[in-house]
């Protein structure tokens, strides 16, 4: 069981989300804002951050290079999830430090397998 952070600002998204994981064995936290999720990961321990761009405040690809500065936040997998879905948009979700990158609408079912495959990466230290 892993604990994950999912940060969404739609309400019925984060509760999909946090469904499809939670019916994977795991323990999920959800918030609505960047504010929240650096509170959320300076306070307790997380393995995973589903992650979405276009937040009040802070973007997706901000938190995550916030996220990278922490000293927690070196061993967390972070998987992007958004509706920007050009090239330019993905590669800078890359460069901002995220492990994975889905495109909206999604798949649950594929969510929950690519979070899967980077905890697995993530106990292997690759």
């Amino acid at each position: 069981m892993a604990r994950m952070l999912v940060v969404d600002d739609d309400a019925d998204i984060r509760d999909l989300i946090v469904f499809r994981l939670e019916q994977a064995g795991h323990q999920v936290r959800a918030v609505g804002d960047g504010t929240a999720a650096l509170a959320a990961v300076a306070g307790e321990r997380f393995d995973l951050v589903v992650l979405d761009w276009m937040l009040p405040g802070l973007t997706g690809p901000e938190i995550c290079r916030r996220l990278r500065a922490l000293p927690e936040g070196q061993h967390l997998a972070v998987l992007m999830l958004t509706a920007k879905a050009h090239e330019a948009d993905v590669e800078a979700g890359f460069q901002a430090g995220a492990d994975d990158y889905l495109i909206k609408p999604f798949s649950p079912r594929e969510l929950s397998v690519r979070a899967e495959a980077l905890l697995s990466r993530l106990r292997l230290g690759i």
